[in-house]
């Protein structure tokens, strides 16, 4: 019985190991989003002044 509750709690800890690398990658992910979010809303602004003082 001992064997099958640390098999149980090893399987646990590996889960967890899991469930936090793939938080940090969705961080990751994220974080990298909404920088590429950030430059084109910075390059669309800059386009459109640019059209307004060509008109």
């Amino acid at each position: 019985m001992k064997r099958k509750a640390q098999a149980a709690i090893e399987y646990l800890f590996m889960l967890a190991a899991v469930l936090v690398l793939v938080l940090i990658a969705a961080k990751v992910i994220l974080d990298g989003v909404n920088n590429i979010n950030k430059a084109v809303g910075d390059y669309v602004k800059q386009v459109r002044e640019q059209v307004l003082e060509g008109l």
